[in-house]
């Protein structure tokens, strides 16, 4: 089998690289008057595809083709590793790569990988720009550019503006793979989709510097012949300027809000400006044509299959069936959830409350354990926002609500976790950056009690403002779990207390549980495609790619072609696109909609089999009381954890000595909370000081 498993890598890493060689030779002479009008001659010629033939089948094919082998390989190795845990003696081979490599400047932190990575990005970059401005100042000189009405400086502007926008076009086929929250490109790299947000940032501001500076150029050469008209262009059939013009102007409003002074106090502003996007994509396929588009296609392809499942499972009201109230001025929510669902540790959740906003949605780690508990899942949200404040203000007030309406996208997390593979774990958090190593908690619970094999020693080092938060411990041991579960773990938990010098008690705030009275309809959280989505996945992509081929041959081959053939102008270029992008959305809705309905039917007959594990609110009972003396959270944890614990009150934790103490051979450090923190313990991972620490950020980051 681990042959199958490396052929399959290997193929893929074949496919990858001539991939990328194309995009390499793409400004090259070679690519221009050798290898394109070769492959043009047997594609474009045909009446069946017409002039995209070429790019379906050089750009666009090869990324589909990974994506969709790629989710039979994820199938079938989730399937083998189903119930199973790779043993602590095997060390994770990638953990050296990465290492933090660059922790201080505007990129964050970087580690080995992702530094390689972006080197060889910004070489080909380099070398692409390099070679159009060669290629293209060769062929100008004054009488050529005469020949145009232009001077000769003026011909290098244009040329040197055109290729600007061709470096645009290389980071905008890479754009959306990173948001692609389902998308099988990433685990097959190893990425949790919340750690590739920086990816698509980098690329978002990439993409908008190198097609500002494209639209710049022209409209400072029309403004220097005195053509300021041209901007109100839009050829039949050829590059449309006011489409141009309109994606960038739409770019541009995106971009000025994502800056961290508008994002953060204006997080609103920041969402919805950000669905601009579809104008964005749509007036720039306007503005090249679908030809030059497939180029870019396979990505945003892959994006919107994404999209269309999310707005199918964001349609859906969940079964939110309970809610702790903790005085840390925070709330655990707790789903019914389909027991078919597993999910791996640090997943994280989309949640939407209507009643408070209608459009955002916010991400949040799931705290619990599929494994452990298979009818429940929660997450735990911190009082930090406006949104949360809302939420947290809506459950916590004296009238109290008979149900609340919930739609979720996700779980989302990481196709598999090497923290077992340590041999010790020292996991830093600040504040409500607890939540993910919650759920790496009761992991390693499940691991020692389920299996019985040799966990990693723990160190649980968090940091707190007050001493009420210390609550937040409590949700280390689910509220089913026994003091045995966690008399297995070598656990040590360092809790510091940072503003207060010792413990505090506030009478008035007591930790409360609602119970909720779930609508019929609501159901429980369940995955879109069902146990065998990666199968569905790959089924969704490939068949409304083919349907799309057919339709699109057929449109060009009865309607397109003759009337390019019997009319002078030919037919419209904006039209022509337009039909590509309609039927691309009708492909994609059409397929994933067929596709969940079938799932769904399935998920209803697992409804019924479903038992509420939490039973039913007493009669007569208010919806919201304190726990009973089995449930009870106290303002210290459980008793099982007390002995585990150190509370350290008016002090913050001196990182680089608990870190430097650690001795075993293969330390997994892994750091969630505020960014100055991860980027502190980054730092001193990277030091050199002590090879035996691998660093890993936990955050999310919009």
């Amino acid at each position: 089998m681990n042959m199958i498993w490396a052929g399959i890598r290997l193929l893929l890493m074949i496919v990858l690289l001539g991939y990328a060689m194309v995009w390499i030779m793409r400004p090259t002479k070679t690519f221009k008057e050798i290898w394109l009008p070769n492959i043009r001659k047997k594609l474009n010629s045909s009446t069946y595809f017409g002039t995209q033939g070429t790019g379906f089948l050089v750009f666009s094919f090869p990324i589909l083709f990974v994506a969709v082998v790629g989710c039979v390989y994820l199938h079938f190795r989730k399937r083998s590793k189903d119930r199973k845990l790779e043993s602590n003696g095997k060390k994770n081979r990638l953990v050296t790569l990465k290492k933090p490599m660059l922790v201080k400047g505007p990129l964050g932190i970087v580690s080995g990988t992702e530094l390689a990575f972006l080197i060889m990005f910004v070489a080909l970059l380099i070398w692409s720009f390099s070679v159009y401005l060669l290629n293209g100042f060769a062929t100008i000189t004054p009488q050529s550019a005469a020949k145009k009405g232009l001077k000769e400086w003026q011909a290098k502007l244009a040329s040197a503006s055109l290729s600007l926008g061709l470096l645009g076009n290389i980071c905008l086929a890479l754009l959306f793979l990173p948001v692609a929250r389902g998308s099988s490109l990433l685990p097959l790299f190893g990425l949790p989709s919340e750690a590739s947000i920086k990816y698509h940032i980098w690329l978002g501001h990439t993409v908008l510097v190198f097609f500002t500076a494209h639209g710049l150029g022209y409209i400072t050469l029309w403004a220097v012949k005195n053509q300021i008209s041209a901007m109100l262009e839009w050829a039949r059939d050829d590059v449309s300027n006011v489409a141009g013009e309109l994606s960038l102007l739409s770019g541009l409003v995106m971009w000025a809000t994502t800056y961290p002074g508008i994002r953060r106090k204006m997080f609103e502003l920041f969402f919805y400006t950000h669905y601009l996007y579809i104008l964005f994509m749509v007036f720039f396929i306007f503005h090249v044509g679908i030809s030059f588009a497939c180029l870019m296609l396979p990505g945003f392809y892959l994006f919107l299959v994404d999209r269309f499942l999310r707005f199918l499972q964001s349609r859906q009201r969940v079964r939110l069936v309970s809610a702790r109230i903790l005085p840390c001025d925070t709330v655990e929510l707790n789903f019914s959830k389909n027991p078919r669902l597993s999910y791996n540790p640090t997943s994280i959740l989309f949640i939407n409350v209507p009643s408070i906003s209608g459009l955002q949605w916010h991400p949040f780690t799931i705290t619990s354990n599929s494994n452990l508990e298979p009818e429940k899942l929660s997450v735990v949200i911190k009082s930090d926002g406006s949104w949360t404040r809302k939420l947290h203000q809506m459950l916590s007030s004296p009238s109290s609500i008979d149900r609340l309406e919930v739609s979720v996208e996700g779980p989302y997390g990481p196709a598999s976790t090497h923290f077992i593979r340590h041999d010790q774990l020292v996991m830093v958090s600040g504040g409500s950056g607890i939540a993910p190593f919650i759920s790496i908690i009761r992991e390693l619970i499940f691991a020692s009690t389920t299996y019985k094999c040799k966990t990693p020693e723990v160190l649980l080092v968090c940091a707190f403002k007050k001493s009420s938060e210390l609550t937040m411990l409590d949700l280390l041991l689910p509220i089913s779990g026994s003091p045995s579960d966690i008399s297995k773990l070598q656990l040590k938990i360092e809790a510091f207390v940072t503003r207060e010098k010792g413990p505090t008690t506030d009478s008035s705030k007591t930790p409360r549980a609602i119970w909720f009275n779930p609508h019929a309809t609501d159901a429980p959280i369940s995955a879109i495609l069902g146990p065998k989505s990666w199968l569905w996945l790959g089924a969704i992509i490939s068949s409304s790619f083919i349907i799309f081929l057919i339709i699109i041959g057929l449109i060009t081959g009865y309607y397109i072609y003759p009337i390019d053939q019997n009319t002078e102008g030919g037919f419209p270029l904006a039209f022509r696109s337009f039909l590509n992008m309609l039927v691309i959305c009708i492909c994609i809705a059409m397929t994933a909609s067929a596709a969940v309905l079938w799932n769904k039917k399935q998920n209803a007959r697992d409804v019924k089999q479903i038992q509420n594990v939490e039973g039913p609110t007493p009669a007569g009972s208010p919806q919201s009381w304190v726990y009973r003396a089995d449930r009870e959270l106290e303002s210290v944890p459980h008793q099982s954890l007390f002995q585990a614990i150190n509370v350290h009150y008016g002090e913050r934790p001196d990182l680089k000595k608990i870190l430097f103490e650690c001795k075993g051979s293969s330390v997994g450090v892994l750091a969630s909370g505020p960014k100055m923190m991860r980027h502190g313990i980054a730092n001193i991972c990277s030091s050199g000081l002590a090879d035996n620490l691998h660093f890993e950020s936990i955050s999310f980051t919009w």
